[in-house]
């Protein structure tokens, strides 16, 4: 593979580009089309990452990018002291499909760290307590609030002193690698038992409560899914101690899971949801759907001045038109079909532990393979270069999981090549 013009591009980013940021490859895009992307050498490959979950529609649909173009020629932007149509319109779009039955409102921002930012200042206006609960493993932002609730890895804290907020951490309802005895044959169960029998009465006094936050399926964390029992759990506990539910469905909504949201699996309603990434495929947005009486904060309390930005609301409208119209559907049926074929590719791999995921939301975790599920962390980051080097470009999460999170709109025969170009990878790396 010839990547010239890379090297030279990356020297270039070398000088003037924060180093904080994670790189998963030497990848310097040119352009895209769906679920594939060409390099400033012209070599292609296909998408298994869509921008971290983001590229909802596939890269530059053509109906998102007639209504960004569209709407750049009427104005590109308006501050939030003001209004205009657009907003109003994806506004009424998302509360129409909140995750529960009562009427909702929306506060639109820029990303998925400032919506999780929006839910627990909301939280804590509106119940008037201090403290929250969130899960290890999980990851909800990089700014002072949401890096408070974030544990996925520690150098994503390292150096940045104490969390800002009160939250404590319980583990993450991962099955497959248990961490608490135990106490009902749910592990999801178990956890919400041990968030009641233990972290209430020593840790936090559930009257202090604000809310828990937490993503129906942890994302950076190993994408992993709860057990069934969980969120039914959660929500009692919830509802006995007046604590607010939030989900985090930053990486998980937007139809990636098949349906709008991940939590609608569980048939739970939370009380607010946190979202962004895929909803205007790759223009920035987040924000946050809320109960209408709970998102009661009263004028000046919190905003933006890119809120409501109209090129995003444009994009967003367009976003969800395609994924109600075709791509939910198409992620419920490649997610069904990719999970066949890899657990026809694990049963020739020992070196796959577990596969997990819903819709177009997989996750791969890879072990040493002797049978004692030992994570196998260099193991993976040779996949993804391998894959890399074949024309594949994967991401990891957790500690040695690989994500398989293509856009929605991705193609059956574009499914099978990745696919296959992955199954070598593991054969070359795993011997």
């Amino acid at each position: 593979m010839k990547l010239d013009k890379t090297q030279e591009l990356l020297k270039r980013d070398q000088a003037v580009v924060s180093p904080s940021y994670p790189r998963a490859a030497p990848f310097a895009m040119e352009r895209g089309s769906g679920a594939e992307v060409w390099d400033v050498d012209g070599n292609r490959f296909i998408d298994f990452a869509a921008g971290i979950a983001v590229c909802t529609t596939g890269h530059s649909h053509p109906k998102v990018v007639a209504a960004i173009q569209d709407q750049a020629e009427r104005f590109i932007h308006i501050s939030s002291d003001y209004y205009h149509p657009v907003w109003v319109e994806i506004s009424e779009r998302l509360a129409g499909i909140a995750p529960f039955s009562e009427p909702a409102k929306v506060f639109l921002g820029n990303s998925g760290t400032e919506a999780v930012e929006a839910g627990i200042k909301l939280a804590r206006v509106h119940s008037g307590r201090p403290l929250f609960i969130g899960f290890q493993g999980g990851f909800h932002g990089r700014t002072l609030g949401s890096l408070a609730f974030t544990s996925s890895k520690s150098v994503q804290r390292r150096g940045f002193g104490p969390p800002s907020i009160g939250v404590t951490h319980v583990p993450y309802p991962n099955a497959y690698r248990q961490v608490l005895q135990p106490t009902s044959d749910d592990y999801g169960e178990t956890v919400v038992n041990y968030i009641e029998d233990h972290i209430l009465k020593t840790v936090v006094p559930p009257e202090d409560c604000a809310a828990i936050l937490v993503e129906p399926i942890q994302g950076e964390g190993g994408y992993i899914v709860p057990p069934p029992g969980f969120f039914p759990a959660l929500r009692a506990l919830c509802d006995r101690h007046g604590i607010l539910l939030i989900v985090d469905e930053v990486q998980s909504g937007i139809g990636r899971t098949g349906k709008w949201w991940a939590i609608e699996h569980s048939n739970v309603e939370p009380d607010i949801v946190c979202f962004a990434k895929g909803v205007a495929s790759g223009v920035p947005m987040g924000g946050i759907i809320a109960r209408a009486s709970v998102m009661d904060w009263p004028e000046g309390s919190h905003g933006n001045t890119y809120g409501g930005n109209p090129l995003a609301c444009r994009a967003a409208l367009a976003t969800l038109d395609l994924v109600e119209d075709q791509f939910m559907v198409n992620a419920r049926r490649m997610g069904e079909y990719a999970m066949d074929a890899l657990e026809e590719i694990q049963s020739r791999h020992p070196a796959i532990g577990e596969i997990r995921g819903k819709g177009l939301m997989i996750g791969v975790e890879l072990v040493d393979g002797d049978g004692a599920k030992r994570p196998a962390h260099d193991l993976r980051e040779r996949l993804i270069r391998e894959a890399f080097d074949r024309g594949l470009l994967l991401l990891g999460c957790g500690e040695s999981s690989v994500r398989l999170a293509p856009a929605l709109s991705i193609e059956e025969e574009l499914l099978d090549e990745g696919l296959r170009i992955m199954e070598e990878s593991i054969s070359t790396v795993s011997t």
